[in-house]
């Protein structure tokens, strides 16, 4: 244990844990993040560089987060960062992907708010917490912890709208916190892979995400790719489209990314039809791997950040360097 593994780094960055119902009426709005119990003779030094909801939160923001959190990490045994639940995953895949760190990194919120009784958010920090400055966690990247399952930022995605468990994704959690009476009790499942850090000059590329539906001809998809860097479309199960939309990808030049709109699995590029996935890849389009649309996404943000072109952008999503 080095000397200040028993400094704490919370990062307040708004979200239902920070939020109460609005005096004026207004539903809930980000007000006052909540504050860790006692945790004997760990130092705890709170910074907040935004108070948001999480749809508000964007690339430059994560970017900002990913910086403090370097900064942050060399003085801190563990860093945790509070946020909104809606674009949590996103922005914990962000990290995963640019983060340089050793220390535990963990981002947790709640789906509850302060007004509730059911208010989930000081035991989802309080996990968080020592989740952050357990010994095992150093090294793993950024990790998610909500309700006490731990989760690799890779894969983690939520999963319901309004329960307390909100968080899942396959192949599941990689590890379990629990409460008891002597105290907490961190166990790991398994550890991450390696990930590559990516470190792009820019984060603004526009990529955009279209949505695949059964009679689909390609409505906005020409608007779409003349406005942005990058196309990201949540494809029919393995990454099938209808055949409409292979002449528009033919014609592309941009990349186009093939995500599934399916809750778990990869991309396959198997059907031969015309829009099957094996005929989108001969016209260019680049199966997203086992991202869903959303983190394929972020990945493409931070690859046309680094300037990489289409070939090169293939290659990371082909061979999984993410």
């Amino acid at each position: 244990m080095t000397q200040h593994s028993s400094r704490l780094a919370v990062i307040h960055t708004g979200g239902t844990i920070a939020s109460r119902p609005d005096p004026g009426g207004a539903g809930l709005t980000p007000q006052q993040a909540p504050g860790l119990p006692d945790l004997g003779d760990v130092q705890i030094d709170n910074v907040q560089p935004f108070n948001l909801p999480s749809p508000h939160i964007t690339p430059a923001h994560m970017n900002t987060l990913r910086g403090l959190i370097e900064d942050l990490s060399a003085e801190h045994g563990g860093v945790v960062l509070t946020h909104g639940t809606d674009t949590l995953e996103e922005t914990a895949f962000f990290l995963h992907l640019t983060l340089r760190s050793e220390a535990g990194v963990v981002l947790t919120g709640s789906m509850r708010h302060a007004a509730q009784v059911s208010w989930d958010g000081p035991g989802n920090l309080q996990d968080a917490a020592q989740v952050a400055l357990h010994p095992g966690t150093r090294g793993r990247g950024p990790l998610v912890v909500f309700g006490g399952d731990v989760f690799d930022a890779r894969t983690v995605t939520k999963v319901h709208t309004t329960a307390v468990d909100a968080f899942g994704g396959y192949p599941g959690p990689i590890g379990r916190i629990d409460q008891g009476p002597e105290g907490a009790a961190l166990h790991y499942f398994a550890r991450p892979e390696q990930r590559p850090v990516y470190r792009p000059e820019r984060v603004d590329a526009r990529v955009e995400v279209l949505y695949a539906y059964a009679g689909w001809k390609g409505e906005g998809y020409a608007e779409a790719a003349a406005r942005a860097e990058g196309l990201v479309i949540a494809a029919l199960g393995t990454g099938n489209l209808p055949p409409e939309l292979l002449p528009l990808i033919e014609q592309t030049t941009i990349p186009v990314i093939i995500a599934t709109r399916t809750h778990a699995g990869p991309v396959l590029p198997v059907y031969g039809y015309p829009g099957g996935g094996a005929t989108l890849q001969r016209a260019g389009a680049i199966p997203a791997s086992f991202l869903n649309a959303h983190k394929a996404r972020i990945l493409l943000i931070v690859l046309l950040g680094l300037g990489l072109g289409r070939e090169q952008i293939a290659e990371v999503f082909g061979h999984g360097a993410f």
